[in-house]
């Protein structure tokens, strides 16, 4: 019988362990910034856009030109094979200031082979608000390699998107006003737990002595910091390094319908049931042979095929399948002698029959 190959990740092993409030929530407000931009890289080796089948490359170029001063008379056919047209993204970090430097992926978004030695011109990346908070522009940095010849060709990773590390100049700051409302902070869970927010208001007033937290919902605490920015950034230093012991994730099981990849943690337990799982597998097997006329007769040659078809289905027994930790549940799952895909079958049938209990994701 084929052992299934079951990837299990258990995070949580026999108890839970603490973590710093910095690795459980964030202060609402200090998070990061998405920049967008569209722009040309130039100086390919006739591996850019055809202009033929993308005419806002060369829309693009003449505007650009116009703006420096050359002046491209109406309806000409620029057939250039050294240009792309491009999106530029970035992430504006918090508390970045102008003058500091962004990385940038710089991605085709027309028929370009290949953007390797490149160079993206004057690119101002924008907000969502619509407003130029940096400006790109740097040789591309691309990791993929490829070559064709004779209509033969081979590639090694992609080539039509790129890095500049470093490649954009923040010109505008966002504004981020932290403690304005009286001191009032706010920290925001990155997975909202009632348990867990009790825990953390617990320990971080534990910490100052006083009540300075308060939980506002299960996946909000408001805190009372000082007013002089100074010791506001002293008081969240603080807050960031209070360790506090999370309550456990609830019974999950993550199917890949993809990969065919299950995923569980530690809180998943089957009660018992009896489940039979059998494979029903059609073989197909076609042979050529060949017929020839007598000599001197009037038959011709021909390929006679010879089709040999098995149905084969595998027997199955009921098993008992039960288990309290997640060993017993491996085991369990194992021992049916399924594969990876069927499990996902097995695994909705359980949960149907609520002998699994633990909520399924499908991804």
């Amino acid at each position: 019988m084929q052992l299934v190959a079951l990837v299990v990740l258990s995070l949580v092993a026999q108890g839970a362990f603490a973590e710093r409030v910095r690795e459980l929530a964030n202060f609402a407000g200090v998070r990061d910034n998405q920049l967008v931009g569209y722009g040309l890289v130039v100086g390919l080796d006739n591996t850019g856009d055809q202009t033929t089948q993308a005419p806002f490359t060369s829309q693009s170029l003449t505007n650009m030109l116009s703006q420096l001063g050359v002046s491209v008379p109406p309806g000409t056919n620029l057939q250039l094979r050294n240009v792309a047209a491009v999106m530029v993204t970035a992430d504006l970090p918090p508390f970045a200031r102008p003058g500091q430097r962004l990385d940038i992926v710089v991605s085709s978004i027309a028929n370009a082979r290949s953007l390797r030695g490149g160079t993206l011109l004057m690119t101002p990346l924008k907000g969502a608000d619509g407003d130029t908070y940096a400006i790109a522009q740097g040789n591309m940095l691309v990791g993929g390699a490829g070559a064709q010849a004779g209509g033969s060709s081979v590639q090694i990773n992609q080539q039509a998107a790129g890095r500049i590390p470093g490649g954009a100049l923040v010109e505008r700051e966002v504004a981020l006003n932290l403690g304005g409302n009286g001191g009032l902070l706010e920290l925001q869970l990155n997975t909202p737990d009632f348990g867990t927010a009790q825990r953390m208001v617990s320990a971080i007033n534990g910490e100052f002595g006083q009540s300075v937290a308060y939980a506002r919902n299960g996946g909000v605490i408001a805190l009372d910091g000082p007013m002089d920015a100074n010791s506001r950034v002293n008081f969240m230093a603080r807050v960031e390094n209070v360790q506090v012991t999370p309550m456990e994730a609830p019974a999950r099981v993550v199917l890949n319908s993809r990969t065919g990849s299950v995923v569980m943690n530690s809180a998943v337990t089957l009660r018992q049931a009896a489940v039979a799982h059998g494979n029903l597998s059609i073989v197909i097997d076609s042979q050529f042979g060949v017929s020839q006329p007598a000599p001197l007769g009037q038959g011709q040659t021909v390929v006679v095929p010879d089709a040999d078809i098995d149905i084969n289905q595998q027997e199955a027994y009921l098993q008992i399948v039960e288990g309290a930790q997640l060993t017993d549940v491996v085991n369990a799952l194992n021992a049916l002698g399924a594969t990876p895909q069927d499990l996902m079958s097995i695994l909705e049938a359980l949960k149907a029959s609520g002998s699994l209990r633990a909520e399924l994701e499908v991804i």
